[in-house]
C-alpha cells in the first residue's frame, strides 16, 4: 500500500536522465509519478501528456518528475525521442519506490502518481489510466486548491 495523503513525503535523491542528482523534498508542489518502463505505449501516452501539460503546470508552479527502475541512459533515450523536458528519475534499485511504498511487479513500479506539497502527500492515484492522467491531477489540484493559475 503506497503512502496515503497526509503521510510525510520523503526527501529523496536520484539521478535524473542527464545523471545528475536530484534531490527532492517537496516542500512546493510537486507530482512524482512512477511508471514501469521508458518506450512503452502506455508510459509513453503518460509522459507525452505530462510534456505537453508542462507549461500549465509551470504556471500553476507544480513541478512534474517521472521515475521508473530503467537507468539513467534508458531515460535519457526516452526524453531525447519524445522531447520530454521533465525530469526522469532513475531508480533501478527502487529506493525511491520503496520510500513511498510503490509496488513492484517483475522488477518493475506499479503506475502511481503522488500530488505533494508542504512536504506531505496531499492526493495519491493508483491504477491511473495513462491517457487523460496528466491533465486529471492538474485539474485536482486547482479544484482542491492546493494550486492556482494566474489570471
Amino acid at each position: 500500500m503506497p503512502l496515503a495523503a497526509g503521510d510525510d513525503a520523503p526527501t529523496v535523491t536520484a539521478p535524473n536522465q542527464d545523471g545528475e542528482a536530484v534531490t527532492l523534498a517537496f516542500e512546493e508542489p510537486t507530482v512524482l509519478y512512477f511508471y514501469p518502463k521508458d518506450d512503452t505505449p502506455g508510459c509513453t501516452i503518460e509522459a507525452t501528456q505530462f510534456q505537453r501539460e508542462r507549461e500549465t503546470y509551470r504556471d500553476a508552479g507544480v513541478d512534474v518528475y517521472g521515475v521508473s527502475t530503467d537507468d539513467v541512459e534508458s531515460h535519457r533515450s526516452f526524453c531525447d525521442a519524445e522531447g520530454l523536458e521533465f525530469d526522469l528519475l532513475a531508480d533501478p534499485d527502487a529506493e525511491i519506490a520503496e520510500a513511498f511504498d510503490v509496488e513492484l511487479r517483475d522488477g518493475v513500479t506499479v503506475r502511481t502518481t503522488f500530488l505533494l506539497a508542504d512536504g506531505e502527500v496531499a492526493a495519491v492515484y493508483e491504477g491511473v489510466d495513462p491517457d487523460g492522467h496528466a491533465r486529471d491531477i492538474l485539474l485536482d489540484a486547482l479544484d482542491d486548491g492546493l494550486v492556482t493559475l494566474p489570471e
